[in-house]
Parts: C-alpha cells; structure tokens; sequence
C-alpha cells in the first residue's frame, strides 16, 4: 500500500495540465523544435523535456536560452499561467512578443535578449506585479517604452539597451526603490531621461 501510494504520488508531480503540455508542444513546433540543440522527445513525460521546470504539477519555468529556437512565438505561450521564469535568450526568435504573454500573472523573470523580437512593448506590462528582472537588449522593438513600467515596484535589473526605442523615460520608473541597474544606451533617437528629482542614477545609462 505505501509502494503503490508513493508512486501515485510521483505519476501526480509529473503530470501537468493538457493545456500546459498542449502550449509546449505548440511552442515547440512553432519555433522548430526538430532542429533544437537539445530537441523534446513529445512521446516522453513533460518532466524529462529540456528547460521545462515543474512544481507541484505546474509548469514554472520554461529556459530555453542557446537552443536554436527559431520562429515565433505562438500565443498559446499565455497558457502557461504559472510561469515564474522565462529565459530564451540567444536564440533566432521573431515577431512581436504575443499579447497573451501579458496575462502570465507570476512572471519573475523575463529574459528575451538576443533575438529578433519587434514590434512595441503593450502597455499591459503593468500586469507584471511580480516582474523583478526584465532584460529585452539586442532585439528590434521600438516605439516608446510604456510608463506602466513605473508601476512595477518589484523590478530590480531591466535592460532594454540595443533596440529601436524612443523617446524619454519616466522620472517615476528610475526612482523605483528596488531598480538596481538600468540600460537604455544605443536606442532611438531622441531618447531622453527625464529625472527632476533627487536619486543615485549612476547604474542607469542612456545613450
């Protein structure tokens, strides 16, 4: 009875829902998975996939960085709503960033630099109470980054640097207290920081 308790348990950790398994295989399709360094075996437990971390039957990070992704990203991403960590970085990724990846209430971390995202920042981004590290350098977006990342009072290191921004940036985003370091050098021109009030900005650079 306790040998066939434990492994019920262990079959329920290693379970995630259809629709996180189902936004997987979409996102690994979507970006080419077959020529993946490190590919999915899809007939295999979630639980063995490369980059895919699991909690409690949940899917809580997904870190992809360096595996020959390439393509864009499906909307179906915003299905994983437990998603605390997010790290394709160095990869061939393009297209705009999916409206859906907004609605991942719990997201930490976000690390999409180094690939060639485009398009602008939604304003929907205030979504990311949780956010504390945010590193989008070396990509395409453009347009004005959004004053809603002023409200994100947990953001500790955000890096937007190598990218088609413009415009200026808010005296409230760089008086955040938990900001630690800022990059904004090498963006469109003009691109201005608008600080008027008293704070160490040494970490913060624009150019």
């Amino acid at each position: 009875m306790l040998l066939l308790f434990a492994l019920s348990n262990s079959v329920f950790a290693d379970t995630v829902s259809d629709k996180e398994k189902d936004a997987l295989i979409k996102i690994y399709q979507a970006t080419n998975g077959r020529d993946w360094k490190i590919k999915w075996d899809l007939t295999s437990s979630v639980s063995t996939w490369f980059g895919v971390e699991i909690n409690n039957g949940q899917v809580v990070g997904l870190n992809l960085a360096d595996n020959n992704l390439k393509g864009e990203l499906p909307s179906a991403i915003g299905d994983l709503r437990h998603l605390q960590t997010l790290a394709l970085f160095n990869n061939e990724i393009k297209g705009n960033l999916p409206e859906s990846v907004y609605e991942i209430p719990n997201l930490k971390i976000l690390l999409l630099n180094n690939n060639k995202f485009s398009g602008s920042l939604s304003h929907k981004i205030e979504n990311f109470n949780s956010l504390v590290n945010l590193s989008l350098f070396d990509n395409n977006f453009e347009g004005e980054i959004p004053k809603e990342l002023q409200n994100l009072q947990n953001l500790s290191e955000m890096n937007l640097s190598y990218n088609k921004f413009k415009g200026s940036v808010s005296k409230k985003l760089t008086l955040l207290d938990a900001l630690n370091m800022t990059m904004l050098d090498e963006n469109g021109n003009p691109f201005l920081l608008d600080v008027t009030e008293e704070k160490d900005i040494t970490n913060i650079t624009v150019n």
